[in-house]
């Protein structure tokens, strides 16, 4: 064999070697890229928690639905978390939590989204909802879709999220350990009233209808008396005392079904709509009442009925306010029922809570 063949086979097989070891480094660096990926895939899982209120008519039927979606959808990282009596939804949360749920869905009415969203505000985890309640007005006021589970499940898990602010009530008269969480709308007087007496069957039949059955009872009541003290955005701070009036009211979403009760009420402003209602005259004062809301329901704008002489409905912005009541009054937050007080003060917490909403919507994305 001559000295030149036998530099091709050497010069041959170097180039062989090196070629497989280009071959076997490239497939390293493939399959070290492909586990980073992976890693990092798993880094990005969410787990589900669905905290279900067993209550509710169709909680079960629900329950399965969400089950045979999930199955569908490939998510497989979920939990069902049922309320009860002793376990409400923000014990349910704060339990999903500590075991690394980073979504949690309220399976629920108004009440199961105002106890979830009470335990994940300020936390940085997601609020989603699926509403099977009878009012479903947090969700009404996000754009979720109230009728359709399908699609309010396709929101829940898709990635567009909103900053929204969260109020709060606390009773200051009272010993508790938190103040009380609201989404919509707390507050005291014949708003409370009409809430505490209204017959839950009815509710479940008639749905927000049955709340007219029970204001019916409390139309002609006394009024209620107190001191107010409501702080401006520029920490000023404007008090009167010996305030009369039928409900006071402190919004964070203004729309109820087919009303709009608070019209300038936006849920990621750093405000709280501060709303006093006060009627005369008996039912011509009602009425009058019932005008100026379906007033403002079709301009969009607060009222200002100029013939209005027997009712008034004072709507201030701020930050905060405190009420100190002459006599003790039922309170309440997103319609549910805290009791008496004669001492409470209202806050706002901006941007504490994220909500999984629409992608149709103007949201603000956020790559979990």
């Amino acid at each position: 064999m001559s000295k030149t063949v036998i530099i091709i086979i050497a010069v041959a097989a170097l180039v062989l070697v090196a070629a497989v070891c280009a071959i076997v480094g490239i497939r390293y660096d493939l399959r070290r890229r492909r586990v980073m990926e992976f890693n990092k895939r798993d880094d990005d899982q969410v787990r589900y928690a669905f905290i279900i209120n067993p209550s509710k008519p169709a909680a079960e039927r629900s329950r399965a639905r969400i089950e045979e979606f999930c199955d569908a959808k490939g998510i497989t990282d979920i939990e069902f978390i049922d309320t009860t009596l002793e376990r409400t939804g923000r014990d349910c949360a704060m339990d999903a939590m500590r075991r690394g749920a980073d979504v949690l869905v309220a399976v629920g009415g108004d009440g199961t989204v105002r106890t979830v969203a009470s335990a994940v505000s300020g936390t940085g985890k997601t609020l989603a909802i699926v509403p099977i309640g009878t009012g479903n007005l947090f969700a009404r006021n996000m754009g979720i879709p109230v009728d359709d589970i399908e699609a309010a499940l396709t929101v829940a898990t898709s990635r567009g999220e909103r900053m929204v602010d969260m109020g709060r009530m606390a009773l200051l008269d009272r010993h508790d350990d938190h103040a009380h969480a609201f989404l919509i709308i707390a507050g005291t007087g014949f708003d409370a009233d009409m809430i505490d007496d209204t017959d839950p069957e009815l509710k479940k039949n008639i749905s927000w209808l049955a709340y007219f059955s029970g204001g019916l009872k409390h139309l002609f009541a006394p009024k209620y008396r107190a001191s107010v003290s409501i702080t401006n955005a520029d920490g000023s701070t404007r008090t009167a005392s010996k305030v009369h009036f039928r409900t006071f009211m402190a919004g964070n979403c203004g729309q109820i079904p087919v009303f709009s009760l608070m019209p300038n009420a936006v849920y990621d402003d750093g405000l709280l709509d501060f709303e006093i209602i006060d009627t005369n005259g008996g039912l011509l004062g009602w009425l009058n009442l019932f005008g100026g809301v379906v007033q403002q329901t079709v301009t969009g704008k607060v009222n200002e009925n100029p013939i209005s002489e027997n009712s008034t409905m004072d709507q201030i912005q701020g930050v905060s306010a405190e009420l100190r009541l002459e006599k003790p009054a039922l309170a309440q937050v997103d319609g549910d029922m805290l009791g008496t007080t004669s001492h409470i003060r209202f806050t706002v917490e901006h941007k504490a809570l994220k909500v999984r909403v629409p992608a149709s919507g103007p949201v603000e994305q956020d790559a979990e």
